[in-house]
């Protein structure tokens, strides 16, 4: 046990699965919110590989059984915020117009991760190879279509008309630009501009620019 987390290299081979599955989902999601802590408090490439075990409380050695490197972590991260914002956007209040169904959801990932989410601060420029490989490239595509999935959704959740698929992906589409654009304005922000910036408050703005 190293800073109070469980590893993997603790667990002996008479322990018995389900247990050993209980400590490796805790020990990935720690390393997770550690990164996700680091990247916004100094910056992504400020932040080691080092730095996420060291504040995830194991070793580097247990950061390379779950994560190839600090890229592939921002990938998975990135990777898992996609169908809860999808499930977020759904379940918001029938009334809301989508974009701002869109808008409330980004909000409320941030509060459930005590962040705003990955996808909206994080990443050097130019993107790492991880991020341009053929899984990476490949991100922003998910991530559009889960928005339009959800959106097309609430106008209309059963045979959508083909004028209802066209504004679902248009809004979806824009909202995800809208979003894109936060996380590039920030990126070129200074260090000490990024550490007084409220983001959320920048994506409140994003989104009345599109007029919600």
């Amino acid at each position: 046990m190293i800073g109070g987390v469980e590893t993997d290299e603790t667990l002996d081979g008479g322990e018995e699965p389900g247990r050993r599955e209980r400590n490796r989902q805790r020990t990935h999601l720690a390393l997770v919110q550690a990164a996700n802590r680091l990247f916004q408090e100094q910056g992504y490439d400020a932040t080691t590989v080092r730095d996420i075990a060291l504040a995830a409380g194991v070793g580097e050695r247990t950061f390379f059984r779950y994560f190839r490197s600090k890229e592939s972590l921002l990938v998975q991260q990135v990777r898992d915020l996609i169908p809860l914002l999808g499930s977020a956007i759904r379940n918001r209040p029938a009334a809301e117009p989508p974009l701002a169904a869109l808008r409330e959801a980004v909000l409320e990932l941030a509060t459930w991760h005590h962040t705003a989410p990955a996808m909206l601060l994080v990443g050097p420029q130019p993107l790492p190879p991880d991020l341009t490989s053929r899984g990476g490239r490949f991100l922003l595509f998910d991530l559009e279509q889960e928005v339009v999935d959800a959106l097309q959704f609430r106008i209309a959740p059963a045979d959508p008309t083909r004028e209802q698929a066209l504004r679902a992906s248009v809004l979806g589409r824009a909202g995800v630009g809208a979003l894109r654009a936060v996380r590039l304005t920030y990126t070129h922000l200074s260090p000490t501009e990024q550490a007084t910036t409220d983001v959320l408050a920048m994506v409140r703005s994003a989104f009345q620019a599109l007029g919600h």
